[in-house]
């Protein structure tokens, strides 16, 4: 998800975001510990979109 996106999106939108990326994030991470992921750059692009909503909901919060 892009910058420009989570801008757009409101407090309420963005927290229910971010729990459901986080949850994908926790299963990636479960599915990867068990045997490899095919590509394991998900993980770094899930964990990056995570910091990105966290930053973007601190900012609406202000």
């Amino acid at each position: 998800m892009k910058s420009s996106e989570i801008q757009l999106l409101s407090a309420a939108d963005l927290q229910d975001k971010l729990a459901e990326t986080q949850k994908q994030l926790s299963d990636l991470q479960l599915t990867h510990a068990i045997s490899p992921l095919e590509n394991p750059l998900q993980i770094r692009g899930l964990r990056r979109t995570v910091a990105r909503l966290k930053t973007a909901l601190k900012q609406k919060q202000d």
